[in-house]
């Protein structure tokens, strides 16, 4: 009988990805699902040959330094991968794995959800009904944004910011978009390139943030670029919390230059910065954009789908490659 590979499993998965992983590993796994730090990871990876981690882990170049030679493989359980030093792991001959394409949908969903809830003040009018505080019907109460025919700003043009720019069509938003090159997609034949910042700001009235947290991107969102935008603008993030500079935006909240934002992702989660819990105009969600059933089995499925290829010796159908 062939032996099993040994593999770490830093997180309880859903369900059926659990059950796959300990038909096909001999699993090392968090039932729990407590923080693991790197002190336990390096711990529990003396005798396994691969981990599988999602994005709360650090896989800094002081982990991967300290990884036993026989740990050959890290699949990570999240489409972004600003959590591992990749070039460490290239230095160090570990593949490297993640999970593009299928929480696209889900999350261009949430993207939708938070445009409209901070453009309609979901927050403050659903917590006034919640406390009881909502007695009677008034013609300027709970005013929002009008989202049907705005300009809907998308920063990052990749997969998932063109899904929610083909949603956001049904609502007859003129889709602009600021990223590295210009795109030719089926259904976005009329969304209109900016190849600079300055000439894509001035247009958001609404502002979607869909690109990966890099060097050019951190805190793209800042008081200099929330000063170029129109006044009233919606800003929404399901990106990486580290696009947006907390204190310009909530600077802009407070003094109306914004006029309400939605956020599924901010710095430091999950403590958000508790200047925005004063704040009416401001929807926010735990970080579910990947958070459907379906969605999550297909994320632990696809890091399986890469551990199994490389324990196969065949190429890894996704395989994050060093710059």
């Amino acid at each position: 009988m062939t032996s099993k590979s040994r593999l770490l499993v830093t997180r309880n998965f859903p369900l059926d990805v659990m059950a796959r992983i300990r038909g096909t590993y001999d699993a090392v796994t968090n039932d729990d699902d407590h923080p693991m730090g790197m002190a336990e990871i390096l711990k529990l990876s003396q005798d396994v040959d691969a981990i599988l981690c999602a994005g709360t882990e650090a896989i800094n170049s002081e982990l991967i330094s300290a990884l036993p030679e026989r740990v050959k493989m890290i699949a990570t359980f999240s489409v972004g991968y600003d959590h591992i030093d990749v070039p460490a792991a290239a230095v160090r001959g570990i593949r490297l794995s993640n999970t593009p394409d299928v929480l696209t949908d889900a999350t261009a969903d949430v993207a939708l959800l938070c445009l409209l809830g901070a453009a309609r003040m979901a927050h403050m009018s659903a917590g006034t009904l919640r406390a009881g505080g909502w007695t009677r019907w008034e013609p300027n109460q709970f005013l929002g944004v009008h989202v049907t025919g705005k300009r809907l700003g998308i920063l990052g043009m990749g997969r998932i910011g063109q899904a929610v720019a083909r949603r956001a069509q049904g609502f007859d938003m003129q889709i602009h978009y600021h990223n590295r090159r210009k795109i030719e997609a089926p259904g976005l034949e009329n969304a209109i390139f900016h190849e600079t910042a300055d000439s894509f700001l001035p247009v958001c009235d609404f502002l979607s943030i869909n690109c990966p947290l890099s060097a050019e991107t951190k805190y793209f969102v800042n008081d200099d670029s929330i000063s170029k935008m129109p006044d009233r603008t919606v800003i929404v993030n399901t990106a990486r919390g580290g696009v947006v500079e907390d204190a310009a935006l909530i600077r802009a909240l407070k003094s109306g230059k914004v006029a309400a934002a939605g956020l599924d992702v901010f710095e430091n989660e999950p403590a958000l910065n508790k200047d925005y819990l004063e704040l009416d105009n401001l929807f926010v969600l735990p970080h579910i954009g990947s958070a459907t059933v379906e969605t999550r089995n297909a994320m632990g499925f696809m890091c399986l789908d890469n551990l199994d290829a490389f324990f196969a010796g065949k190429s890894l159908p996704n395989e994050i490659k060093a710059p």
